[in-house]
This record gives structure tokens, sequence and C-alpha cells, in this order.
């Protein structure tokens, strides 16, 4: 699909990353106060409402009734990918470890992502796009793998559990990319992510069928301060930031669209630092530069 000014793709891609910075911080805060399965469930059913009303103003349908039957299959394995598996991953992993060192395992999507995309759809990267990847994923990991301190100065110690989580979470999302690509085509792009969101929320309802965690949810929504943080991350996440990554991947290769997509935890860092006052080491601040580097050279 053409696109309809050069780099749309990237600047989707940009964008996305930078929703994406405030709903994990958001997801984290609601977490952390009632758990990560009642958050994942709830923030999909507030985002088919917002994705409804907005499709409804632009399209005049609230509902993807026109969508082929192949987008149907192929986004709503997409999103049974990246929400149900995925993001149930990530969420857990963002309670156990924390959005910054989750996102440690996210910088492993480009390269899932790159390898998906030519095996699904014959997606070649050049050289330069390949260097602005490993710069960007180099950069990327040095700001998440700065060591953290306790209050004694001890250096933690980060559970293996989580670890494992935050790399389901990153083949997750890489799959949910491709298949959403494949199966989206030309299709609306807010419109293909009311299906994936669709599917997401039928697969964590068997899962919480399943594992009889009904009860949290309703337990979940009374508690006000979770609620909001749900909200603002719903909005920045499931409606606008997954909205604007498939507009990223409609409009250049998965691989580079995940890579910039891949400097969420270096926008985290000013967020982290003014909200809890985190401090930032010299080494995290040179690999958030070279992030930036990296992703400068994707566009030119």
């Amino acid at each position: 699909m053409e696109p309809p000014f050069s780099h749309a793709g990237e600047v989707a891609a940009l964008a996305t990353a930078c929703s994406w910075a405030v709903s994990a911080l958001a997801f984290q805060a609601a977490g952390r106060r009632v758990g990560s399965l009642p958050v994942n469930l709830i923030r999909l059913v507030m985002a088919v409402f917002l994705l409804g009303t907005f499709t409804w103003a632009t399209r005049g349908t609230p509902l993807p009734t026109d969508a082929s039957r192949h987008a149907w299959l192929w986004l709503s394995l997409s999103g049974l990918a990246g929400f149900t598996i995925g993001d149930l991953c990530l969420f857990r992993a963002f309670v156990m470890i924390g959005a910054r060192i989750s996102m440690l395992m996210m910088t492993l999507v480009p390269l899932f992502t790159t390898i998906l995309g030519f095996l699904v759809m014959h997606e070649v990267l050049t050289p330069k796009q390949l260097a602005g990847m490993a710069l960007t994923i180099v950069g990327v990991s040095s700001v998440v793998l700065e060591r953290r301190r306790d209050a004694n100065g001890r250096i933690e110690r980060l559970p293996l559990t989580g670890i494992l989580l935050g790399l389901g979470g990153a083949v997750g999302q890489a799959l949910g990319l491709v298949l959403a690509k494949y199966g989206m085509g030309s299709y609306n792009a807010f419109a293909s992510t009311q299906i994936r969101v669709l599917a997401g929320i039928i697969g964590f309802s068997v899962v919480f069928t399943a594992t009889g965690r009904w009860p949290r949810v309703r337990a979940a929504l009374g508690d006000r301060r979770a609620m909001t943080s749900t909200g603002i991350g719903s909005v920045f996440g499931p409606f606008v930031g997954v909205s604007l990554s498939l507009l990223a991947v409609q409009y250049t290769e998965a691989g580079v669209a995940a890579t910039l997509m891949a400097l969420t935890p270096v926008l985290i860092i000013p967020v982290s630092m003014a909200l809890y006052r985190e401090h930032v080491a010299w080494p995290a601040a040179i690999g958030a530069t070279i992030a930036v580097c990296g992703s400068a050279l994707l566009f030119l």
C-alpha cells in the first residue's frame, strides 16, 4: 500500500513507541494494584468501545462488518498471538520485573519480526536498514540493561520466570505484527485493530473461564485508581498505539516498524525520572543516544 507521505510508516512507528511508553507505565501501576490478568481483559473491553466510537465517526460503522474473510481469519490469529499470548506474558512481566526491564526482552521483537516477515511475506531489508536496526537494538539494550540497585545499594536479582515471560511477550508481539500485516492488506488500520482486540477478548475470556479468574475482574472494577490507570493505558495502548502500529507495518517493512517501536524503553526514561525520580546512569544515557542515532538512520 502506498504511504500518504514519505516515511509515513516510520513516523507511525515512532508515534507508536511514544504511545506505548505511556501505556506501559499506566498498566504497570494498575497491574500492581489489581493484578495483570484483570487489567489485560478490562483494557481490551475499553478499547473496543473506543475503537467502535472512532470507526463509527470516521467510517460510518461501529464494527468491521466490511472486512473480508481473509482479514477476519489472519487478524483474529494476530489478536490471539499478540494480545492473548504475548500481552498475557508481558503484563505479568511488568508486575514481576517492572516496565523498563520487561522492555529489554522486547528489544528482540525486531529480530523476530524480521525473521517472520521474511518467512511469511518474503520481506528483505536493505543493508542501511539492517545497520539502523542493529544500532537501535544495541542502544535500547544498553538502556534497559542498566543495573538496578535496591535501597541498600545491592544489585537487584531478576527472577528467571519474569525474564522468560518477557521473552514470551516479544515472540507474541512479533508474530502478531506479521500476521496483522499479512491479514490487513489495504484494509483500515483502526478496524483491523478492532478485529484483533475482539479476538483478544475471546482468548482472555477462555483463559478466565478455565482458571476461574472472573471474581478478580469484578474486584478490579471496584478499584478506582486502578481503573483510572487502565483507562489511560487503554487510550494510549490498544486504541491509539496498536492502531498506529498497524499503520506502521502497512506503510513500511515489518522489521523496520518493529525496530522503531522498540524505542519505548528509551522514551520511558524521562517519564520515570519525572514521576518516580529514577536515577539514570551515563551508560543508559549513551545507550539512548545510540538508539536515537539508529532510528534516524532508518529515516534516511
